[in-house]
């Protein structure tokens, strides 16, 4: 929620002053999902709400991409036990997701476009490293970021968006989104020790951060992960 600036007092011979919303995005934000180095910034909040369909669009984008990096790690890493049985329902609940965001676009009389990336899946794929185990490490935490910030973007559009409908889509969005970047971290518990993964998802979340920073080129290109985040905010959040 946001704040709101209190209304001046004025005399009677001064035209009141309206009251204005606070351009910060609540603090919560970042500590609710302590996977995130830095909180959204208010910028990206306002440009999602201008072009709604833009981000839906691409919210069908991220769903399909995100059940066919689960399907491709199950791909990967065949034999590693309890592995298929954790992605297989992520995968069709992803896919799930997918129709229901498809559905809506078609009721509005749109369908799947081809988009401009934003940049920030392919940039935090650089940052995985090639060989084994560092790469599956470095692939549960770079899936699992992207499904915090995804999380909270969401979070944020489910309060703040003008359109009671994408308002409730998104709320019904939240709870299975939180258990998805929660699952990528009981993977990684599961195979190495706290304190290496604490090490690196410092390291991924900051190089995160840094895959949205800049400012938006044109409005049009607003996606569910384009730039716009606040300073980072990294120690406390994931230790």
């Amino acid at each position: 929620m946001t704040s709101t600036a209190p209304a001046q007092t004025v005399s009677s011979k001064t035209a009141p002053t309206k009251t204005v919303p606070s351009k910060t995005v609540p603090s919560k934000t970042v500590a609710s999902i302590r996977w995130l180095a830095a909180p959204t910034s208010w910028s990206w909040v306002e440009q999602a709400n201008a072009r709604p369909m833009e981000v839906l669009i691409d919210h069908a984008h991220c769903e399909r991409k995100a059940a066919g990096a689960a399907v491709q790690m199950m791909f990967r890493y065949l034999c590693e036990p309890g592995l298929g049985e954790a992605l297989s329902p992520l995968a069709r609940e992803e896919l799930e997701h997918f129709e229901q965001v498809l559905a809506l676009i078609k009721a509005r009389g749109r369908y799947l476009e081809p988009l401009p990336s934003p940049g920030y899946g392919a940039d935090l794929a650089r940052q995985i490293r090639k060989g084994e185990p560092q790469r599956m490490l470095d692939s549960f935490l770079v899936a699992g970021l992207i499904e915090a910030r995804s999380h909270e973007r969401m979070a944020l559009l489910a309060e703040h968006s003008p359109d009671p409908q994408l308002r409730e889509l998104y709320s019904d969005l939240l709870a299975s989104e939180a258990r998805h970047f929660g699952l990528y971290w009981v993977l990684c518990e599961q195979r190495y020790p706290r304190e290496l993964i604490v090490e690196r998802l410092e390291v991924l979340a900051l190089a995160e951060v840094k895959a949205l920073e800049g400012e938006l080129a044109r409005p049009e290109d607003v996606r569910m992960h384009s730039c716009g985040v606040d300073a980072p905010q990294i120690s406390s959040q994931i230790s």
